[in-house]
C-alpha cells in the first residue's frame, strides 16, 4: 500500500469491532459509544447558578430574620437539646459555665481592658435575642464578645435563630471575656426586657476578689 493511501485511512474508535462480513454488533457498539459521550458531558459541572445554595451548618440564615425587625443571626457552632453539663442558667434564656475560675491567656490586644482573654461558650435558647454588657463600673476593665470574629466590646448582642426543623432548643456560640487583670467580672444579661446579673471568675475566683 502507498504512503498516500495509508495517510487517508479512516481511524476507528478503540474497542469497536472492525467491519466485516456478517458483523452485526457494529451498530450496537456505535450507539453505546455515542451514549457514553452524552452521559459524560451531561455529568460535567456546568454553570454555578445551577448548583444548590449551601446553608449554614446550624440551619440558620445569615441575614435579617424574615419576620423583620430582628438583627442578623449570630453564627453558632452547635445546636443542643439542653445546656451542657457544667453550665448554669442565668434567667430563662442564657447559660454560662459553672466553673469557679476560667483560665486566661495573653490576648495580644492593644486595648488595656482586653489584655487577658478567657475563652468560653455562651449558650442561648433558640429563637431568642439577648444583650450582654459588662457592669457599669467595669466599662474600662473588661470586654466581651461571641460569634463571628468576637471583637472585644463593652456590649454584645446574640441572636439565636431557630434551626431548621425546630429540634434544637439551645444554640452555642464561641467567644469569651477579656479583662485588664484577673478578677471576678460582673455581666448584665438582658432577654425579653428582663435584666439578670452574673459574676464570672476570669482568671480568679469570685470569692477571693472584690467588685468595686
Amino acid at each position: 500500500m502507498s504512503a498516500h493511501a495509508g495517510a487517508t485511512r479512516t481511524l476507528r474508535a478503540p474497542g469497536l469491532p472492525e467491519p466485516g462480513v456478517g458483523s452485526r454488533t457494529r451498530p450496537i457498539a456505535w450507539w453505546g459509544f455515542l451514549c457514553l459521550v452524552v452521559v459524560l458531558f451531561a455529568c460535567t459541572p456546568g454553570d454555578e447558578s445551577r448548583q444548590p445554595t449551601t446553608r449554614p451548618a446550624n440551619g440558620t440564615a445569615s441575614s435579617t430574620d424574615a419576620s423583620g425587625g430582628r438583627p442578623p443571626c449570630t453564627a453558632s457552632v452547635d445546636a443542643l437539646a439542653a445546656p451542657p453539663t457544667g453550665y448554669r442558667l442565668v434567667g430563662k434564656d442564657v447559660a454560662v459555665p459553672d466553673a469557679r475560675v476560667m483560665s486566661t491567656e495573653d490576648s495580644g490586644k492593644a486595648d488595656p481592658a482586653a489584655r487577658l482573654f478567657a475563652k468560653w461558650g455562651l449558650v442561648v435558647r433558640a429563637g431568642k435575642v439577648v444583650d450582654l454588657r459588662v457592669a457599669p463600673d467595669w466599662q474600662d476593665k473588661a470586654r466581651l464578645g461571641w460569634g463571628g470574629t468576637s471583637t472585644p466590646a463593652r456590649t454584645a448582642r446574640v441572636h439565636a435563630c431557630t434551626p431548621e426543623g425546630g429540634q434544637a432548643q439551645w444554640l452555642a456560640f464561641v467567644g469569651g471575656t477579656w479583662v485588664a487583670q484577673a478578677a471576678c467580672v460582673p455581666l448584665i444579661i438582658t432577654s425579653d426586657g428582663r435584666d439578670d446579673r452574673v459574676n464570672l471568675g476570669i482568671g480568679a475566683p469570685c470569692d477571693e476578689t472584690t467588685t468595686p
